[in-house]
């Protein structure tokens, strides 16, 4: 790491057309205002989780650099597979297992949902190895007398807060009982109970610490080697270490003003048509006329101009943490950069997928470079591009984008060239136009695998 520059930089433009891969809670396209023009923009989040996903696709397929790691899984359903795993790999009862996996997570300090429907989903997201119910499963069989202990108190606990709870249901039924029979009598107000006072009546016994200590365990980061690039918050429990992640990503905008249109589609009813195709009677034809549904949906077009970082440091101090040897942190690290690079490249929102083929998307070009801090570009294209004037927004933007970057490399001592690979049959002929007049401002990459240092 000493002779490595601690930032990995990227930066790619990428051109959609009629597509949406993501959008606001109204079904829009997302967009803001910049340099005096409305661009139409992709979160940072849609971006982050179409790379995570990606990845971890690949790895539990056994692809890419990280094949050999296992995967996070961000979700709120842990005791659903850790009721899985008891009964399959265990042999327990189905009721059983979900009592107790609920159980072992309250007792670490996780919450669950109120509603029938969420009764057996924790309150929050939790990321965590994807093995996680297996490994608590394993844990909670090999110390079963103990747990068996617990969950007897546990049980004990439940029983006393709903017995506290009937309790104070009975007495208000009471009060308004008498409110009723003699309505002159002064009577309390009735309040409320608040949820943190339901709460507060089930004094859960803490889990033995082996118990605890497992269960920890099991949802550490370990080799999840996406919690360590992508981090995770949890506030609920104090011991499980928030992850402050490695991975940087910019919101994607337009580098030429928004495009985008309201689509109107029709939805076609193949019984109606069936039956209309084939009506004897015109009046029966005409009763099965028409769409079965219609509606609007936004789409846009455009070039986008984004970005992300890779804090090389934080990685490999975020696999230290994790339990790994500096040796295994450093090829660790090394796989997860490189992944990290075929991940920006390739993968996409997946909103509209299928309507829109917009997952078949390749970036116009992607630049690489190396720093003591990350460099985003975002001000190269302050100024939009005027399709007009300027030519095609993804050639105009690659040249501007390429200017920026020699600009960038000429000032500071601290940014290297870099690489730079396009998939783009235009942007193509301006690189080799660079390259022969000498002026191509980063190394020229012939296929993705090359664009890792």
């Amino acid at each position: 790491m000493n002779s490595t520059p601690q930032y990995l930089s990227l930066h790619a433009l990428e051109t959609f057309a009629a597509a949406l891969p993501v959008r606001d809670e109204n079904g829009q396209p997302k967009a803001f205002v910049y340099g005096g023009a409305e661009r139409t923009a992709i979160s940072a989040q849609a971006r982050r989780r179409a790379e995570r996903t990606h990845s971890r696709h690949r790895a539990n397929r056994g692809e890419g650099p990280l094949a050999s790691y296992s995967s996070g899984r961000r979700t709120r359903e842990w005791a659903m597979f850790t009721r899985d795993a008891l009964v399959k790999n265990h042999d327990w009862d189905p009721d059983q297992a979900i009592y107790a996996a609920k159980a072992a997570l309250e007792g670490l300090g996780l919450k669950f949902g109120e509603k029938e429907s969420t009764a057996l989903l924790t309150k929050v997201l939790f990321y965590a190895p994807e093995d996680s119910g297996d490994r608590i499963a394993d844990h909670i069989s090999s110390h079963a007398d103990t747990f068996n202990t617990w969950l007897t108190q546990y049980t004990a606990a439940k029983a006393e807060a709903a017995a506290k709870e009937e309790a104070k249901k009975n007495a208000k039924k009471s009060a308004r009982k008498k409110t009723t029979t003699d309505a002159d009598a002064p009577t309390e107000p009735a309040t409320k109970d608040s949820k943190e006072d339901k709460e507060e009546d089930v004094k859960i016994p803490p889990l033995p610490k082996e118990l605890r200590t497992g269960i920890l365990t099991a949802f550490a980061p370990r080799d999840a080697i996406d919690i360590t690039v992508f981090g995770r918050f949890l506030a609920e429990v104090a011991e499980l270490r928030t992850v402050d992640g490695a991975a940087q990503h910019s919101w994607a905008f337009t580098i030429a003003p928004a495009e985008h249109i309201d689509d109107f589609y029709a939805a076609a009813d193949d019984a109606k048509l069936e039956r209309r195709e084939n009506a004897l009677d015109f009046l029966d034809a005409a009763d099965n006329a028409g769409a079965g549904m219609t509606g609007y949906q936004s789409l846009i077009s455009g070039t986008f101009y984004r970005h992300a970082a890779l804090d090389r440091h934080k990685l490999r101090v975020n696999l230290r943490s994790a339990g790994m040897t500096e040796s295994q942190a450093e090829t660790a690290a090394q796989a997860a950069e490189a992944e990290f690079i075929q991940a920006f490249v390739d993968a996409v929102p997946r909103a509209k997928a299928n309507s829109t083929a917009s997952t078949g998307t390749l970036p116009n070009l992607v630049l690489a470079h190396e720093g003591a801090r990350p460099y985003f570009y975002a001000a190269a294209f302050q100024s939009h591009i005027d399709e007009i004037s300027d030519g095609p927004a993804a050639l105009a933007g690659a040249q501007r984008l390429l200017d920026h970057h020699r600009l960038i490399t000429t000032k500071r001592t601290d940014a290297t060239p870099g690489r730079l690979l396009t998939y783009d049959l235009d942007i193509q002929n301006l690189i080799d136009r660079l390259t022969a007049e000498g002026t191509l401002p980063a190394a020229e990459a012939a296929t993705l695998e090359e664009l890792t240092a």
